[in-house]
């Protein structure tokens, strides 16, 4: 049985690992320097959100909300990132942390989450779509990954009072 709840620090070493093998497939991140447990570890003492989805006391998903931008403007919009295990991709997992972090977001005064997903990861599209984000365009050669360039879909949900 599977469950999501607020990470912790002492999921930091679960979130690295789940992260590293997203930065490795090559199709979810621009990143391609893997995470140590001390670079999660950062995002833990703000009040951006992190969840994790644990199925029988493992972690197997996180999703985390970041700083969009640093203007006072923007505070109540955060980016967002989510993966899931290798293992565990296609059984619901990313679906449960995404409406986690959806609701831990909105709680915690944001009114817009955003993110970019590359436009051939189609089980990502697929997941935010269902889940009420629209695709609002694409970046065209956003960055470059292994020396390729690579076009970026931008997508965004609207939360609380902003929703209605």
């Amino acid at each position: 049985m599977s469950r999501c709840r607020p990470a912790t620090p002492a999921d930091a070493v679960a979130i690295a690992a789940i992260y590293n093998e997203g930065i490795e497939d090559r199709i979810a991140t621009f990143e391609t320097r893997h995470r140590s447990t001390h670079d999660i570890l950062s995002w833990f003492g703000g009040h951006h959100p992190i969840v994790v989805v644990e199925d029988g006391g493992q972690v197997v998903a996180f999703a985390a909300a970041t700083t969009y931008r640093t203007r006072e403007c923007y505070a109540g919009i955060a980016e967002f990132s989510i993966y899931v295990a290798r293992t565990h991709r296609s059984r619901g997992y990313g679906r449960a942390a995404m409406k986690g972090l959806c609701d831990a977001a909105e709680r915690a005064g944001f009114w817009k989450l955003v993110s970019r997903v590359f436009p051939e990861n189609a089980a990502s599209r697929e997941l935010l779509k269902a889940l009420g984000f629209r695709e609002v365009g694409v970046y065209r050669r956003h960055g470059k990954v292994d020396g390729a360039w690579r076009d970026a879909v931008i997508v965004e949900k609207l939360l609380g009072e902003a929703a209605k």
